[in-house]
């Protein structure tokens, strides 16, 4: 019975570092190891804010950037998502408070759709109408700046408060609030962009 050598398979891959996004300041993400860097293509990568920010604060966001192209050792990435993480949002659920969500499906100025979540949390238990309300402004505001904005303006306000901020100084009209964000992003997809 001859033995043959097993290759080690790790010895055969490089290792190639994952960027974000120049709208995320093209910052190192990681090290991920492939034999080929065709294989690399369409990956996944997870990384927090604070990782971007270097801003503590920023810790509970999770961001998924997918790997679109492999230039020598560097794989660049396109923002794919963000979520909060699920001790934060916990951390948010109070007793006597309403949440209000909103989920949208949106298309930004330059024919990326998304879908976004926006929650609400206020100070005191809430009226249905008044809950209404307080959606009715987060699909305003939300559709609005997707109809201004290209995808990478629209991702940096989402993920660093702009329209978090926004949707809160319209609602608190409505109701007193303790908490508004963007909850979580998906990229659904994305223009096909000609080569």
């Amino acid at each position: 019975m001859s033995r043959r050598r097993v290759r080690d398979k790790w010895r055969g891959k490089s290792w190639y570092t994952v960027v974000s996004p120049s709208y995320f300041g093209n910052v190192e993400l990681g090290l991920v190891p492939a034999d080929e860097p065709e294989k690399l293509i369409g990956r996944v990568v997870e990384a927090t804010l604070y990782d971007i920010t270097n801003d503590f604060s920023h810790m509970y966001l999770k961001m998924y950037f997918q790997i679109t192209d492999v230039n020598g050792k560097t794989a660049k990435t396109i923002f794919k998502g963000h979520e909060y993480s699920r001790d934060y949002l916990r951390s948010l659920v109070r007793r006597r408070t309403t949440r209000v969500d909103g989920i949208f499906n949106i298309t930004t100025k330059d024919g990326y759709r998304l879908r976004v979540s926006v929650c609400a949390f206020t100070l005191t238990r809430i009226k249905t109408s008044q809950e209404m309300a307080i959606r009715k402004i987060m699909q305003k505001i939300i559709e609005e700046k997707a109809s201004q904005l290209t995808y990478d303006e629209f991702v940096q306000e989402a993920v660093l408060g702009k329209i978090a901020s926004d949707i809160y100084n319209e609602a608190k009209k409505i109701a007193p609030l303790r908490h508004v964000g963007v909850r979580k992003t998906k990229l659904l997809s994305r223009p096909d962009i000609a080569a």
